[in-house]
This record gives C-alpha cells, sequence and structure tokens, in this order.
C-alpha cells in the first residue's frame, strides 16, 4: 500500500496559504470518485427508454442480461450517463435531470460519441477521393442537392490537400445515399423523423466513407426543417477520418444547429483536427505544431500548453495535440489528446502525475482525474474543492515532487504548496 506521504492527489487537507510573503500552502492529496444511481426525476419507462437507446447507441451501454425488455445494467447506466454528462458539459451526477433528458432528446448525428468511433481514426491513405450521390430527396431539387454536397466537400478541401471529384456510376470512395429506417446493406437503422438525421463511416473499404441521410427528415437548404449543407459537411468529416468534438462551436459536434450556410465558419478545432490527419492545402503555411523530435527542430518558437509525466514517458500538451516522448526514444510521437482521452477538453492549461499514475488535467476552474484512459467518475469538479479561495480562476502550471508527496500550483505570480 502507497504511504499517504507520498501521496500527491488532491484533497482539502492541510491547505495554507502561501502569498509573495512565502509563507507555506501544503496540499496533501487523494483523487476520489464516487459511483451515483441513477435516479431519474421523471419516473416514467417513456424516459427510461430513452436513456437505454441513447446510451446504447452513443455510448456502448451493455444491456443487463438478467433484465427483460428495455432494462438495462444500472451501474453500466449510471457510468454511461456521466459520461455524456461529461461529453456535453452538463453537471454531472449520473442521475437523469431535465437539462440532460432535453439534451438526449436533440436531433443529431447517428455517430458514437465514445467507443470505437469516439477516437480519431486514420484518414485515408491518398489525397483525390471520389464520391457519388446515389440516390436523391424528393424535399430538394437534384440541382440543390447536387449544390450543397458540392459545397460540403469544399469546407474540407479549402483546408487540406484533399481533392474531390464526383462520378456518376460505379463505386466511389464515398457513397452518398437517402434511406429510411433499414436501408439497404447498413448495420444501423433510422429512427424515423428528428433523433439521428444521418450516419458516417470512417475511411476504408466496403462502408468505409459511405453517408447516409434519413430520409424522414425534412431536407431544406435553408433554416426550415434541417439543412442539408450543414449536416453533410458534418458528416463528411466523419467520412474523412474526424470523431465528435465536444467543443460546441465545432461543425463536429454532434448536435444539430442552424447556421446561415453563408456566414459558416469551420472553426479552429475542426480544422486542427482535419489538418492533423492530412496536412494543410498546397501553398499554405503549414500551422501545425512541429513535432519536436530534437531540440534543434522544436525551435525558439515552440511552446507548449502543459506538460507531465507518465509513468516512465513525458507527455507535451498544446490545442487538441499531445506529444509522447520516451526516454529511450528521442523521437516523439504526436496524435490528438481524444485518441488517447476521449473525454477530455483541449487546451488544456496544466497537468501533473501523482503517485497512484494518476494524472491530474486543469482547464479553467475545473480538473479531471484519469486513471489510465478513463476520467474517473464525479469528475470534472470546481479546483476550488482543493481548498483554492474562490478568487482562484485557473492554475498556470503544477507539479507533484513524489519524494516529499507535496505539489506546487503555479498562479499568476504566486504559488502554492
Amino acid at each position: 500500500h502507497m504511504e499517504q506521504k507520498a501521496d500527491c492527489s488532491p484533497t482539502r487537507t492541510g491547505m495554507t496559504a502561501k502569498m509573495m510573503t512565502l509563507s507555506l500552502w501544503f496540499v496533501t492529496c487523494t483523487a476520489v470518485s464516487s459511483v451515483l444511481p441513477i435516479y431519474p426525476e421523471k419516473d416514467n419507462e417513456e424516459d427510461a427508454k430513452l436513456v437505454q437507446n441513447y446510451l446504447s447507441k452513443f455510448y456502448a451501454v451493455e444491456p443487463d442480461p438478467n433484465q427483460l425488455g428495455w432494462k438495462i445494467n444500472a451501474e453500466s447506466t449510471s457510468e454511461k450517463l456521466q459520461e455524456m454528462q461529461q461529453f456535453f458539459g452538463l453537471k454531472v451526477t449520473g442521475k437523469l435531470d431535465n437539462e440532460t433528458l432535453e439534451v438526449m432528446k436533440k436531433p443529431r448525428c447517428g455517430v458514437p460519441d465514445v467507443g470505437l468511433y469516439g477516437f480519431t481514426l486514420p484518414g485515408w491513405k491518398k489525397t483525390k477521393l471520389t464520391y457519388r450521390i446515389v440516390n436523391y430527396t424528393p424535399d430538394m431539387s437534384k440541382e440543390d442537392v447536387d449544390r450543397a454536397i458540392e459545397k460540403a466537400f469544399k469546407v474540407w478541401s479549402a483546408v487540406t490537400p484533399l481533392i474531390f471529384t464526383r462520378i456518376r456510376k460505379g463505386i466511389a470512395d464515398i457513397m452518398i445515399a437517402f434511406g429510411t429506417k433499414a436501408h439497404g446493406r447498413c448495420p444501423r437503422y433510422f429512427d424515423g423523423p428528428l433523433g439521428v438525421l444521418a450516419h458516417a463511416f470512417p475511411p476504408g473499404n466496403g462502408l468505409g466513407g459511405d453517408v447516409h441521410f434519413d430520409e424522414d427528415e425534412d431536407w431544406t437548404t435553408g433554416s426550415a426543417g434541417f439543412n442539408l449543407f450543414l449536416v453533410a459537411a458534418h458528416e463528411f468529416g466523419h467520412a474523412l477520418g474526424l470523431s465528435h468534438s465536444n467543443d460546441q462551436r465545432a461543425l463536429m459536434f454532434p448536435n444539430y444547429a442552424y447556421i446561415s450556410p453563408s456566414e459558416f465558419p469551420l472553426s479552429p478545432d475542426d480544422i486542427s483536427g482535419i489538418q492533423s490527419i492530412y496536412g494543410s492545402p498546397p501553398n499554405a503555411p503549414d500551422k501545425r505544431p512541429t513535432t519536436p523530435t530534437s531540440p534543434k527542430t522544436c525551435g525558439s518558437q515552440m511552446s507548449f500548453d502543459a506538460v507531465t509525466t507518465l509513468r516512465q514517458e513525458f507527455i507535451f500538451l498544446k490545442g487538441r495535440h499531445l506529444w509522447r516522448v520516451y526516454p529511450d526514444n528521442s523521437e516523439a510521437e504526436r496524435v490528438l489528446i481524444s485518441a488517447f482521452w476521449p473525454n477530455l477538453p483541449p487546451g488544456v492549461e496544466a497537468a501533473y502525475e501523482n503517485t497512484k499514475d494518476q494524472i491530474l488535467f486543469f482547464k479553467g476552474n475545473k480538473f479531471w482525474v484519469i486513471s489510465g484512459y478513463e476520467v474517473l467518475l464525479g469528475y470534472p469538479k470546481n479546483i476550488n474543492t482543493l481548498g483554492f479561495p474562490k478568487g482562484v480562476k485557473k492554475v498556470d502550471a503544477a507539479v507533484c515532487n513524489k519524494n516529499t508527496g507535496k505539489t506546487d500550483f503555479f498562479i499568476g505570480d504566486k504559488y502554492w504548496r
């Protein structure tokens, strides 16, 4: 058993202030999680079915083999409900409150938020891709559908080296079709009006790259119904290898929200994600972080948002990316943070590893505790739960001394211990 004095995980125990007078603050830290049961505020079967369907589709909840019908494992439901609440920035309780229920009822993409599709997957191994519109929706003219699809592809070709060419027969890399309920050989079913609007498959053979739209929706070119251009641009992101983003400003956020196509901006989060797979367009400066394979390649302009250790590795974080540096290898491996820790937001501002091989990540006034690849239940929490006064709004940096069991937090021109 690890002795308490060598523990650098957070609690309020023994925290005192150190201001410019350099009086000491001590932190004895223990990461605590709690499993909360699911107790719906509205105890009715319809809401429970909605939870089961939503979590099984998007958060990989396993059914309880000892229960019949819609009932599922309560512990699994509570854990996945917390995962869903974390993803959407809701209050993490593991309970079905009204706010969580409202988010679940919003029209959205049919691609899961976690699991296999919760990671950014490898992209296409080529930059010239073909697409084919297999059939059309009767809601719009063929010309309007063609324009919406073409414009949606341009969203991604504008920020990458990708070139999209339409073909009218044969098998294309990206096959586009409209269907209802069970459609073709697709393993995913649509659910009628509202709910799931469309789904897509990541790059690959067979269904790989294909995009399907639910014909039971009302497809339009404007704000009424569902704008085909906006939904198509989102689904094409999946077809190119992107996962969902928890940034509500991002095109890859799973829930539908209308914005005028003439004012449509691709968010920095979307651009960073797609360029991490394919790079920048030709003749454009590559704004992606340079992989620090040696001190020389880092250059004087290289900076990071946070640095921490993970057992024997060094982890450097910047924006949506992290670099892993191993002790016996000077080469750094760069991956998306979402591929490593799907429930961790981009833009982490501070991080440190405690003596339990857990990593604490700080962003704004919240912090997450991660063990392995999972965020511990009950997180994120407010940094004030660590004992900081309410005037402290963020942590700039943190480091744990595993020999003394003390953690130093750097905030502005002060530090806290």
